[in-house]
């Protein structure tokens, strides 16, 4: 199911925006592929624009691959 034309293909593409955003962090220092789940089953969605940004580097921080 889709909200807004949201898709896993668009929600992974958000996800890695903003990991990249920042300048200081690239998609393969993190795993995206278990953020972008995680972030799935808390939205029950793939619009991951209603995630609250520290929220999100929250969550994003426990997928940091070290």
């Amino acid at each position: 199911m889709t909200f807004g034309g949201a898709t896993v293909d668009t929600a992974t593409e958000y996800v890695i925006t903003q990991l990249e955003s920042a300048g200081s962090a690239e998609r393969h220092d993190f795993d995206v592929p278990a953020l972008v789940a995680n972030l799935h089953a808390l939205t029950e969605g793939w619009d991951f624009h209603l995630v609250n940004r520290s929220m999100f580097w929250s969550l994003a921080a426990g997928y940091l691959r070290l």
